[in-house]
């Protein structure tokens, strides 16, 4: 991911009155990894990663705001089952 995706992305979230610090955070980590990853669309992350970057402590606090991410219509979420494997997270937005 490239420095111009990230101001673009920032922009966008900048003009959305629904979105609150939570969200910000969340979004600001998930983006870090995309960054971290060189990856613009399908970022790999994990919880606890996520929750560490965002600084969210608790995990109904976590779940609720990345749900209302999901619903949004900003990350579509693919979770992994397999210990081996992290899940992704998907940029839906442009």
């Amino acid at each position: 991911m490239e420095m111009q995706a990230l101001l673009k992305y920032l922009k966008l979230f900048e003009k959305d009155n629904r979105l609150n610090v939570w969200h910000f955070s969340l979004l600001s980590a998930v983006l870090y990894l995309g960054y971290r990853q060189n990856q613009s669309k399908i970022i790999k992350v994990s919880r606890s990663r996520i929750m560490s970057l965002s600084h969210i402590k608790t995990l109904p606090t976590y779940h609720k705001y990345f749900k209302e991410l999901q619903t949004m219509g900003y990350i579509k979420y693919t979770p992994s089952y397999h210990p081996g494997y992290q899940s992704e997270v998907e940029l839906l937005f442009n």
